[in-house]
């Protein structure tokens, strides 16, 4: 998989990594302006791929962009649904 951001800021580039690390991200960088991102990561790395093959994502953002995944813990907004009725006629 290939993730191309041209002139975003990093928490757009956290915000799609999302999906494939299975898990919230959060830009703490701290850096501040847009930039143009290019990662190329495999999203189920095999044994028997081949060598030229894109590495895991956590291996990719370090080795391609500088970047480091840790895990942390951080308070989230969370919409919680605790009922549902079907809506009557009137």
């Amino acid at each position: 998989m290939t993730v191309l951001l041209g002139a975003r800021p990093l928490s757009t580039l956290a915000g799609s990594l999302g999906s494939g690390t299975g898990r919230v991200v959060i830009d703490k960088t701290g850096l501040k302006g847009n930039y143009d991102v290019t990662l190329r990561y495999s999203e189920r790395p095999s044994p028997n791929a081949p060598l030229d093959a894109p590495p895991e994502i956590f291996t990719a953002l370090q080795e391609q962009l500088g970047l480091k995944l840790e895990p942390d813990r951080a308070p989230l907004k969370v919409l919680v649904i605790d009922r549902i009725e079907r809506p009557t006629q009137n």
